[in-house]
């Protein structure tokens, strides 16, 4: 051993080998290729700071962000049964949702939970657009019925978030069963006099945009959100004409009367908070731990000045009196 074979070539191999980086620090901006910072991202609820493009968030961060001190209690999903059609294209159907299920780390393609936003009580429903392209199936119908009956229940509105492509081909018919199933939750929720809430986010196609993404007693959306039945390509192929730039775009849906609002995902819970408060008629918002405003008193309006007393009228001058008889 000599000063070469212990300090030359240990100090060559330092220089010429490569640290093994983590692939998931970066992520590349799908608008503008900007490379975010994983946690710049996540700080900022996976909205690119560059060009304020709202990225895919899994229901879990949305949640985190969207509940007081990120505290939620997950609602219970009946399962359904795994492989009805016993299904198979290029894999089998229960192949696809193992890979799914590893992918994502989650059971299905909705969580529904409870809590409570800006001290509102809610309960809340999220599509994952990761899962099978948040495809809706029977899960996904078993999920909103049971957010409806939780919020049935507990007296609470429902808010929920639609991103999918879709109803789930693997499921067939099934799956397009649950359009009108879900819209009877929804109904159910109504008649329970109950606020219903929907925010779509990107992108809410097909058999989804059919259902129950568009019931809301009011309808938000992401900025940029594609939201349709048919995608734009599908409309040109079939009329061969070129569309309008931005359309079936949130901002698009907006002018035309389909939405309600186009809110950044930074100031949804606000907003979420504040439009479920004027609906079940509670109080303003409460910040943080501040206990809640008392409520002012109001003004008693001045009274009104008495009626004078009513004259009596004029009386009428008696007859002459006839000349008494001799």
């Amino acid at each position: 051993m000599n000063w070469i074979t212990n300090y030359v070539r240990p100090k060559i191999n330092s220089l010429f080998s490569r640290r093994e980086v983590p692939e998931n620090l970066w992520t590349k901006c799908d608008e503008c290729g900007t490379m975010l910072f994983h946690r710049e991202l996540h700080d900022n609820l996976y909205v690119c700071t560059n060009c304020n493009h709202h990225m895919h968030i899994m229901p879990r961060d949305r949640f985190a962000a969207l509940f007081d001190g990120g505290i939620y209690t997950e609602v219970a999903v009946p399962a359904p049964i795994e492989d009805p059609l016993k299904f198979r294209d290029q894999k089998r159907y229960p192949e696809r949702l193992r890979a799914a299920q590893k992918a994502t780390g989650e059971a299905e393609a909705m969580l529904v939970a409870e809590g409570e936003i800006l001290k509102t009580p809610v309960v809340a429903a999220a599509q994952d657009f990761a899962f099978m392209a948040g495809s809706m199936g029977m899960y996904v119908g078993n999920a909103i019925v049971a957010a409806a009956e939780r919020a049935i229940e507990t007296g609470r509105p429902l808010v929920l978030f639609s991103a999918a492509g879709g109803a789930r081909m693997q499921e067939g018919i099934l799956s397009l069963m649950q359009m009108p199933r879900t819209t009877v939750a929804v109904e159910m929720l109504r008649e329970a006099g109950l606020p219903y809430l929907v925010v779509l986010t990107h992108p809410t196609t097909g058999g989804v945009t059919a259902s129950y993404a568009m019931l809301g007693d009011v309808q938000i959306a992401e900025p940029g959100a594609l939201i349709c039945f048919a995608g734009p390509r599908v409309i040109e192929q079939t009329i061969r004409e070129t569309l309008p730039e931005g359309f079936q775009r949130a901002e698009y849906l907006l002018d035309h009367g389909m939405l309600d609002r186009v809110t950044p995902r930074s100031a949804q819970r606000e907003e979420i908070a504040t439009i479920l408060r004027m609906l079940t008629g509670q109080g303003p918002v409460v910040h943080g731990d501040l206990p809640r405003p008392v409520e002012t008193t109001q003004i008693a309006p001045p009274p009104e000045p008495e009626a004078l007393p009513k004259l009596d009228p004029e009386p009428q001058s008696a007859p002459p009196s006839e000349p008494a008889k001799s």
